[in-house]
Order: C-alpha cells, then structure tokens, then sequence
C-alpha cells in the first residue's frame, strides 16, 4: 500500500497476474514489459489515464475509482474484460472515533478517488475486438454514442448522467445492458439489430409513458426488464400495462411473469386493438 514507484517489476517478465489497487500510482509504464500479463487490477490508485503500451495477452482490466477523464489508449487485442467505475456511491474505508459528548463510537467515512469518464472518444473499436464486458457504472455519461464495440456481451451504465440512447445498432450481440439511475425520459433508440438482448435494466429513470415501453417491442428476445422506480411504475395495472406490450416477458422487476398476469395481460392488449380499428 501507499506504492508511487513499480519500476521493480520491470524485472518480472513473466508474471500473469498483477493486482497493484490501492496505492499511490500515477503511472503504469513500467508495466510494459509484462508481455504475458493476462491479469491486471489497478483500482483506487491515482491514475489520470487509461492509456499503457498494448499487452498482447492481457484479456482483464480494472481501472476502478481512479481519475480518468477518457478511454484513450486501451489498445489491448485479447482484452475481453474492461472496468472503469466511478463513483458508485461506496465509501472505501472508515476511520473510528470517540463521539462527541455521547457514549458509543462515530464512524468517519472516506470517499476515495473518482473515475469521471464524461466521453467515449478515443475508444478503440477496431483494436477492441475481443472485449465483452465493458463497466462504466458512476460516470459522467450523457449518451451511448460511441460504445458500440462489435463483440460486446455486457454493457453497465448505472449511475451516470444519460439522457440520449444512440448507436444502439451497433449491439448486435449485446445480452445485458445495465442503464438503472440515469435521465431517460424517452426510450428512442433502441434497435430491431439488438437480437440477443437479454436483459434490460432501466431502473430510477423518467420513464412517464407506457407508450415508451411499446419502443421496447422491437427487442424479439428480451426475457427480463426492470422499470421500477420510474413514474410509470406508479399507474395502476402497471404490470399488466406492461405485459401487454411485452408479452414474451419472463421476468418484470423482481417478479416473475404467472401465467394469470399474462393472460390478462392479453385481453387488455385486444381491447386496445379493438379500439385502435
């Protein structure tokens, strides 16, 4: 702990994996004669920058609760695992205390060092051809633009400031996208190319309409949506209002679908096509 300095490692050539979290670092260049490296976490160091000379096996990275503004310079071929996480609203520690003209103890919160990724440019798309996760959860995010990496599986987005769903096309193999504690009000964007998504999670937007909802159709293999939290979660028949758009759901918030739910959920869909002729 409290490590400004790596330049020993420059020395092991060989090590696979690396967790080097929790210093003083500002700099990785030391790492780059680590050419079998497969393995390497630096979270909670003083890091300014993502970018490092391009490791040929490296497949996981966390660059967690540094100071990183962009993702310039993450050039790394076999890389399948990328985590950039801000602020996620987690202290990192905590000091204790005698509380002030009370019996007991106080406990003194540390909040550590943030990540504020605020732009996607600079993302290498065609050197990232093999990444599949990608975290950027409790960033500074305001749009999708720009994230559409060809072999991305999962995608989490919670806790950042989007309010605009663009280039979604681009996800065509995407099966989780995490986008919960953000400012959608509108659910354009989403794409009939997004053919394997599997799980949406849309919690704590302004998502007011079901007629936003009824954007969600052109998702074929969607099985699990969370919209709670959002003003339309309040309406009544919520539930069924939903279903009917989407009937192939399995699972809405933390319930299951029953077999009743969806039923009923049929009948109101053919009563709003009856009134729709």
């Amino acid at each position: 702990r409290g490590l400004t300095d790596i330049s020993l490692l420059e020395r092991f050539i060989h090590l696979r994996y690396v967790d080097l979290s929790k210093n003083k670092l500002k700099d990785l260049a030391p790492l780059s004669s680590l050419t079998q490296l497969l393995w390497l976490k630096v979270d909670e160091n003083l890091l300014s920058s993502a970018t490092m000379q391009e490791l040929p096996y490296l497949q996981v990275i966390s660059f967690d609760h540094n100071h990183i503004m962009d993702l310039e310079g993450i050039t790394h071929p076999l890389l399948a695992n990328l985590s950039l996480k801000g602020d996620t609203g987690h202290p990192s520690s905590f000091l204790w205390g005698p509380s002030l003209g009370k019996v007991g103890l106080t406990f003194f919160f540390l909040w550590h060092s943030e990540n504020k990724i605020q732009t996607v440019l600079g993302l290498s798309h065609d050197q990232l051809f093999s990444l599949q996760v990608l975290e950027l959860r409790g960033n500074e995010l305001k749009t999708t633009a720009g994230l559409g990496v060809s072999k991305l599986k999962k995608l989490y987005l919670a806790k950042n400031t989007i309010c605009s769903l663009e280039g979604l096309e681009e996800f065509e193999q995407l099966e989780t996208l995490h986008l919960r504690d953000n400012k959608l009000e509108t659910l354009d964007g989403f794409s009939d190319s997004m053919k394997c998504l599997q799980y949406l999670n849309l919690r704590s937007n302004g998502i007011k309409s079901f007629q936003e909802v009824e954007k969600l159709q052109v998702l074929p293999v969607l099985q699990a949506l969370v919209l709670m939290d959002n003003p339309c979660a309040k309406e009544p028949d919520y539930r069924l209002q939903v279903l009917s758009w989407l009937p192939w759901l399995q699972r809405l918030d933390k319930e299951s679908v029953e077999e009743e739910e969806r039923e009923e959920a049929e009948r109101i869909s053919q009563t709003r096509k009856e009134k729709e002729k």
